[in-house]
């Protein structure tokens, strides 16, 4: 007579919940070094932005000190930030608010 192992209940949890992954902003600030024509050709040539919009984004730096360049994972922020470096700009990751939080862009 052959005897089989019982089938182990499969554990069930009820209250495990799926959070969305939080998303992050490089963000580039302005500095006295790098022109604006140069600033402008970074953005254009790295993220692909047109070069109205490209403009548009460097003015916001200059005027507002700061911009928000691009959003996702903190690992795909920390591959522009770095290549904002590398192009001589400052920049830094930052988080996003979590969705429904009620509090506005980091």
């Amino acid at each position: 007579m052959s005897r089989t192992a019982p089938a182990a209940d499969p554990e069930v949890m009820d209250d495990a919940r799926v959070e969305p992954q939080r998303l992050w902003c490089t963000v580039v600030h302005d500095d006295p070094v790098n022109t604006m024509d140069y600033v402008t050709w970074v953005f254009h040539s790295y993220f692909g932005f047109s070069v109205p919009l490209a403009r548009r984004r460097m003015m916001e730096v200059h005027t507002h000190g700061r911009a928000i360049l691009s959003r996702g994972t903190r690992e795909r922020m920390e591959v522009d930030v770095t290549s904002m470096h590398s192009y001589g700009l400052r920049a830094t990751i930052e988080p996003l608010a979590w969705p429904g939080s009620g509090q506005g862009e980091g």
